[in-house]
């Protein structure tokens, strides 16, 4: 099977509601994924759970274009989801994020 046909494009929300310098958890299908708006007005998406232990990544900070995870503080580069700090040993998957019409569209597994 191609990937065109596993993956798609889902809209997520208007890309205004997110505030640059803010990120959101929202639960998609059977995924929790993280949507970040940095500064710089670029929009990335990961996973929304730390590989290290169970945390929504949404609960915990976000400085730049790193997030921290809330339970024990490990970091991730939301850009490409490497684990920039102990105690992290596994990368965050990645999703591409697109603007269409104004919205906030993520490339996720067809479920």
């Amino acid at each position: 099977m191609d990937q065109s046909q596993t993956l798609r494009w889902t809209e997520i929300m208007p890309a205004a509601d997110l505030a640059p310098g803010s990120m959101i958890g929202l639960e998609i299908g059977t995924r929790s994924i993280a949507i970040y708006h940095l500064e710089d007005g670029s929009f990335h998406a990961t996973d929304n759970v730390c590989t290290h232990a169970f945390a929504h990544l949404s609960d915990g900070w976000l400085e730049g274009d790193v997030v921290e995870c809330p339970l024990h503080g490990g970091c991730f580069d939301v850009r490409s989801g490497k684990g920039v700090c102990e105690p992290i040993s596994k990368d965050l998957e990645v999703f591409p994020v697109e603007i269409r019409d104004g919205k906030l569209c993520v490339l996720l597994e067809n479920e």
